[in-house]
């Protein structure tokens, strides 16, 4: 019945205790036994060797609350920022969210920009107070004073546990009962069901996660999607536990399974509408915002023959990661490969692990970039994804680059340093520092995205010893003097190595390129000039010097015009090896090369 299930996710920074959480539950609903491994929700082998949620995971479970037994379908999201457009879509498909916060750290950013997200959908909030039974516990009332002015509660609404120990379990899934309200829904009506998630099978082709809105889903039923209009049958249905579980039919408000044999990655739709083919619903349910990358990157296979299963793996991705994008591109130094589109940097390193782990596909990853507004002297304005593709600046009348706002949580012993940090990345304050609680700050500041993508995290934890965290939020473009600097390599452009640079920063930039590139190209028989170009001119060099072989060792004695005879020899024999000769690159030079704006 629909008044008996309750759909719900759970919002956290990083580490704050969600998988144990939904550990503890799916043990007190008896849905695993205690003898299974901690954090089942991360089946990949990347959640568990990095401790951070990938992927969203739906499980249901059942519970029993005043001798009525409840359908509870948890959503589980990741904490990331990287992440955030899983967080959105586990969101849309629930009437309740489990704000976990540890007491030992507080509120932090990400904390804040999920809540953001529940509170837009309009989700009923439940605020659980984690890690209750460590000694920082005595501090966990200015915590609590924190979750209530985020939260606009009462003391009591919060929820005090320990996931670890699993104290306070069986009050957070009473109070899921009572304060999260049932599915709105019509089962008279005409079927909408929306895609909130996909995985492809090799063995059963796509299979499709969806949250039923009106009518039901029945097995054998024909259904259509209604962006692409394709129809298929529903060979197979069911709930979402451990392990998939077959029905016969999916009610109105509950969460299942499709699998119906579709092996083409292009007719299925994060987002979509599942409808009944032949009584179809008049209108789809409303999609999920469109997510638009932050960062780019160009992938290349190490082995050019794996360039079409390259393109399969992206696909298959792309499937259970609906915020990659990706198109063709070519390069001449490393052949055919496709530009991408990420969320953040360390988006862009999980997709490259999973395609090489789950997929075996060896990749060449280069150099991050973001997106350009480049404005032409006749009016003409074009969005530039590549620094290749940047036109002379001659022919320019402004260029603009994405800003973002970020928003820094920490400790106010470390302001100083942060602070230093944000403008060296040619950030700007907005307003002034905020006290949270005593000896608790946030700060905000708008920043260039192209400064935080690369390092910017990783100093922002080492200045603040760990205690800081930050968020960030897309707020447009702003003018900026950008110049493109191109990498020469024995004379010859690779533009796979170009780069776009603030004006004040060009000059460190290309000579930290050029003592990169020369210390990870080997040596060949002659000697290899690296140079870095801005608007036609060489503003840095390095030169790799060659092998040399001693052609006067054999010498004893004798005329010295005999030796020098040898040298001679030697010179014009080298001149004329580096203009017939060619430099290969080696991949790990590209690896290389993704760190040279640290």
């Amino acid at each position: 019945m629909i008044r008996n299930i309750r759909n719900f996710c759970i919002i956290a920074h990083i580490d704050h205790g969600k998988s144990t959480l939904a550990d503890r539950l799916l043990e007190f609903t008896k849905t695993v036994s205690k003898a299974k491994k901690n954090q089942l929700l991360d089946d990949m082998e990347l959640e568990r060797e990095r401790g951070i949620t990938i992927k969203s995971h739906a499980v249901q479970m059942k519970y029993v609350f005043q001798n009525k037994t409840y359908t509870l379908n948890l959503i589980d999201t990741p904490g990331h920022v990287d992440f955030s457009y899983e967080v959105s879509r586990s969101i849309a498909a629930c009437e309740g969210a489990l704000l976990v916060i540890d007491c030992t750290k507080s509120v932090q950013a990400q904390t804040i920009s999920n809540l953001y997200l529940a509170l837009k959908k309009n989700l009923i909030i439940i605020p659980i107070l984690n890690k209750i039974d460590l000694y920082e516990y005595n501090s966990s009332e200015e915590v609590m004073k924190e979750i209530i002015e985020l939260v606009e509660c009462k003391k009591e609404d919060i929820i005090p546990v320990s996931a670890k120990k699993g104290l306070g379990i069986k009050n957070v899934l009473d109070q899921i009962v009572k304060r999260i309200p049932c599915p709105k829904g019509n089962a008279k009506a005409p079927l909408q069901a929306i895609i909130f998630d996909s995985l492809y099978n090799p063995f059963t082709g796509i299979e499709v996660f969806f949250r039923v809105k009106n009518g039901c889903i029945r097995k054998g039923q024909k259904l259509k999607f209604m962006s692409t209009g394709k129809t298929f049958y529903a060979y197979d249905i069911g709930i979402l536990q451990l392990k998939r579980i077959s029905k016969n039919e999916i009610n109105t408000g509950d969460v299942g399974y499709i699998i119906s044999g579709i092996k083409n990655t292009h007719e299925v739709i994060v987002g979509d509408t599942i409808t009944d083919a032949n009584n179809p619903a008049l209108e789809p349910i409303e999609k999920f915002d469109i997510v638009k990358p932050m960062v780019f990157a160009s992938l290349y296979p190490v082995d050019s023959n794996q360039y079409e299963e390259l393109r399969s793996s992206i696909e298959k991705l792309q499937l259970n990661d609906a915020s990659l994008t990706f198109k063709s591109e070519s390069s001449s130094a490393l052949g055919f490969g496709f530009h991408c589109g990420f969320l953040g940097l360390l988006h862009m390193e999980i997709i490259r692990d999973r395609l090489e782990r789950e997929y075996g596909v060896s990749v060449i990853i280069t150099i991050p970039n973001v997106s350009y507004k480049v404005y032409f002297k006749n009016n003409e304005i074009i969005i530039i994804n590549n620094p290749s593709d940047f036109p002379e600046s001659e022919k320019l009348k402004k260029i603009e680059e994405p800003y973002v706002s970020v928003t820094i949580f920490a400790k106010d012993i470390y302001m100083g340093n942060i602070l230093s940090l944000c403008i060296n990345k040619r950030g700007t304050m907005i307003g002034n520092q905020h006290y949270l609680t005593s000896g608790r700050i946030k700060i905000s500041f708008e920043i260039p995205l192209s400064e935080i993508i690369f390092d910017f995290y990783d100093k922002l934890k080492t200045i603040s010893r760990g205690y800081a965290s930050f968020d960030y939020n897309f707020i447009g473009y702003k003018e900026s003097d950008l110049k493109k600097i191109t990498v020469l390599v024995n004379h010859e452009k690779i533009e796979a190595l170009s780069l776009l640079v603030h004006k004040s920063e060009a000059f460190i930039v290309a000579k930290k390129v050029c003592q990169k590139l020369a210390e990870s190209i080997p040596k060949h028989q002659f000697s290899i000039p690296i140079q870095v170009s801005m608007s036609g001119k060489i503003i840095a060099r390095e030169t790799i010097k060659s092998f040399r072989k001693n052609v006067i060792d054999k010498c004893y004695g004798g005329d010295i015009s005999r030796k020098k005879k040898l040298l001679d020899k030697q010179k014009k024999g080298k001149k004329k090896m580096r203009q017939i000769g060619k430099v290969e690159i080696p991949s790990s030079t590209f690896i290389t090369f993704l760190k040279v704006k640290n």
